[in-house]
């Protein structure tokens, strides 16, 4: 079955960087978009991020635009987020989510357990 397992997240203070990494295994990897979803105290899920499953398409929601970098390893089944110029309202805990489809445009599905941010001073 779909296994994504999450890490990388940790206390930052605002201005810094993380790097968060998931691992994915059970599913062919390469065929499918990936997304990043957050939730952060007391609200929803938002989403972050997605791309395409051979990583030519990227998408990003407004609010980490410029300061957010998703990238893929199809040779490793790894997917990840470059967080730079995080800010108090990154804060939450962070999934990745396997797309139904090989665009990044498409919905998601199966996510981690997820890796907590908290971006502190």
């Amino acid at each position: 079955q779909v296994q994504l397992v999450e890490s990388g997240g940790d206390l930052v203070q605002p201005g810094g960087s993380l790097r968060l990494s998931c691992a994915a295994s059970g599913f062919t990897f390469s065929g499918f978009g990936m997304n990043w979803v957050r939730q952060a105290p007391r609200k929803g899920l938002e989403w972050v991020s997605a791309i395409s499953s051979s990583g030519d398409e990227v998408l990003y929601a407004d609010s980490v635009k410029g300061r957010f970098t998703i990238s893929r390893n199809n040779a490793e089944n790894m997917l990840y987020l470059q967080m730079n110029k995080l800010i108090p309202d990154d804060t939450a805990v962070y999934y990745c989510a396997k797309g139904d489809e090989p665009s990044a445009q498409g919905a998601w599905s199966s996510r981690g357990q997820g890796t907590p941010v908290t971006v502190s001073s």
